[in-house]
């Protein structure tokens, strides 16, 4: 029996080189500027959490671990939340950039999310539009 999923699927076109949004999307300092506190590298097999203050239902941890790497052009992970049980949100995160002239098309999609999954969705699906905004933001700080 296989269980549909789905997906949340967000693009900006930002007005930066894709080095600039690649660095912003890979540098720890910076990732935490505009998603959470982290220890993430941008090795294949790396395994890294993210970090944030907890509320109610989620400890404030998500464990990950680097899927693909190809600078500058994408960057899958896997986002779980943090609970070890089998019925803990089990997604992958995956970046894409495009350039389209001196502007880079940015596409996430966190994919996965089961029927189970539904509060994090519903959750994922707001917050994501916003942290696209601060991604744009930490970039345009990149000399």
């Amino acid at each position: 029996m296989t269980t549909e999923t789905k997906s949340i699927l967000v693009e900006r076109l930002l007005p930066h080189a894709a080095d600039k949004v690649w660095r912003a999307l890979t540098s720890p300092h910076l990732v935490a500027e505009w998603l959470m506190e982290n220890d993430f590298e941008p090795v294949e097999g790396h395994r890294f959490t993210f970090r944030a203050k907890p509320v109610p239902g989620w400890s404030g941890v998500v464990n990950c671990v680097v899927l693909k790497v190809e600078p500058p052009h994408l960057l899958t992970y896997s986002w779980g939340d943090g609970s070890e049980s089998d019925s803990g949100l089990k997604t992958v995160v995956t970046w894409s950039l495009t350039p389209e002239g001196p502007s880079t098309r940015v596409r996430m999609e966190q994919s996965g999310f089961r029927p189970q999954d539904e509060p994090g969705y519903k959750g994922m699906g707001s917050g994501w539009p916003r942290i696209l905004e601060r991604l744009e933001q930490v970039a345009a700080g990149q000399g």
